[in-house]
């Protein structure tokens, strides 16, 4: 069981590292073909850019191992509901942090809930949720898939017994 476990622990590492990695790529992408910012508000500062990030980051991350870890190997299963639950939270959680790293930052409370509003209808924080969903779906395919596996592939021919 400890092994399973800090097996799904470094899975879901590597899964959030490539979360992160998916979404510089799709704002990137977002952001040359629509010739956008993917933070419109330039009184918001450096930084609320990288904390609505981190904070979905974080979230999945979180959620990635909650996942891993609860259920024994034996018993997983892919679950899209709960993928769609992951992607949605890291949207909410990206919306919502915009908006308190902009009113922590400048004291402006109104200005930055309306640019959190703002992010909800936003394609990166779609980007966002979508990313979050098919990673997470992904996570659940690399678990169920080693966990049903049990040791090396074997050829058809080959016995249990043959090493």
């Amino acid at each position: 069981m400890r092994e399973e476990r800090s097996y799904a622990i470094v899975v879901a590492c590597f899964a959030a590292g490539l979360y992160l990695a998916v979404l510089v790529a799709a704002f990137g992408l977002i952001s040359l073909a629509t010739n956008t910012e993917v933070i419109p508000d330039p009184s918001a500062g450096p930084l609320v850019g990288p904390v609505m990030t981190g904070v979905a980051v974080a979230v999945l991350l979180v959620l990635l191992i909650l996942t891993g870890t609860r259920v024994p190997g034996d018993q997983q299963r892919v679950a899209p509901l709960g993928a769609l639950g992951a992607g949605v939270a890291c949207y909410l959680a990206y919306c919502l942090a915009g908006g308190v790293a902009g009113s922590l930052a400048t004291g402006d409370v109104l200005h930055f809930a309306l640019f959190a509003a703002g992010q909800l209808a936003s394609l990166y924080a779609i980007a966002v949720g979508v990313a979050g969903f098919l990673i997470m779906l992904l996570y659940q395919l690399v678990l169920v898939g080693r966990f049903k596996q049990r040791g090396r592939p074997r050829w058809p021919w080959e016995q249990p017994d043959d090493e």
